[in-house]
């Protein structure tokens, strides 16, 4: 008898566990699945709540210091620093003076920076860093038309190598800090489609890709910061032979060519003080 009441038990509960079990999988079928697979993390609510969604983080531009004294302070000459490599690697030296990158220092190191993810995605290369990221469409006008840049860049002997019509700078902003033990391994830079408003306002907005990207150095040697060289590999392997190694420089202006074009290149690791850097992309119409 002791028996065939436990059996009646173990019935019931089975019938029950089904009964359960059919209900959920036609209220809830994915609640379900993840109930089963021991991944039903409905407990945990507070544990993104340091990684705001992507909606939270879009951000009012900063309030940029101004460029004072008023740009360029010199003139401002592209220098293709490796013979064979003109079109893919561009300097210009002095484009900021020192005392703008010691004021612009100061002022990143008040925005709240986000440490890149220690693990990154398949197919990403490898980035140790502090980031700042912003859309700002009137501060790329600014590095664009305020500094000489967009001069420079569009003088006869050089303008043939951006890869179409140039009319702006991506808004798009990245800021970068590296500390000591920080790096990115060896990677490409993709192009990217970006929409630029007319600077017409009744015209329609402008249909660009993005062809070089800019490098703006803020920090070097002079600034306690060491180490840190961008490190360009023009045979698409790394070889400490064949390596073009270009050191930050304060106010330095460091473009290359990216995208199907692009060169493998690495940032290397600072070994002391902080790299800090800006930066953005030549836009030419699509």
């Amino acid at each position: 008898m002791p028996l065939q009441v436990k059996a009646h038990r173990y019935l019931d509960a089975t019938t029950l566990a089904t009964i359960l079990i059919i209900i959920l999988s036609i209220l809830r079928p994915e609640r379900l699945r993840r109930v089963i697979m021991g991944k039903d993390k409905s407990a945990k609510k507070n544990q993104s709540s340091s990684t705001p969604p992507v909606a939270a983080a879009i951000q009012p531009p900063p309030s940029w210091p101004p460029f004072k004294p008023a740009l360029p302070v010199v003139q401002l000459d592209p220098e293709a620093p490796v013979p064979g490599l003109e079109d893919k690697i561009i300097l210009l030296r002095n484009f900021w003076p020192k005392n703008i990158c010691r004021d612009y220092v100061s002022f990143l190191k008040t925005l709240s920076l986000t440490t890149t993810p220690g693990r990154p995605k398949r197919g990403e290369a490898l980035r140790v860093n502090d980031r700042f990221q912003v859309d700002d469409v009137r501060f790329s006008r600014r590095l664009w038309l305020e500094t000489g840049l967009k001069d420079a860049l569009l003088e006869e002997s050089v303008r043939h190598l951006w890869g179409g019509d140039v009319v702006g700078l991506n808004p798009n902003i990245r800021v970068y800090r590296y500390s000591k033990g920080q790096y990115f391994d060896c990677h490409y830079d993709d192009s990217n489609l970006v929409t630029l408003p007319s600077s017409d306002e009744s015209a329609n907005p402008i249909s660009t890709k993005t062809t070089w990207t800019l490098l703006l150095y803020l920090t070097s040697v002079t600034e306690g910061s060491i180490g840190g060289e961008t490190v360009f590999y023009p045979f698409d392997r790394k070889s400490q032979k064949e390596e073009i190694a270009i050191p930050p420089e304060t106010g330095l202006l460091l473009l290359h060519k990216h995208g199907d074009d692009c060169l493998l290149h690495e940032g290397r690791e600072v070994t002391a003080g902080e790299k800090w850097i800006i930066r953005t992309d030549l836009c030419v119409k699509k």
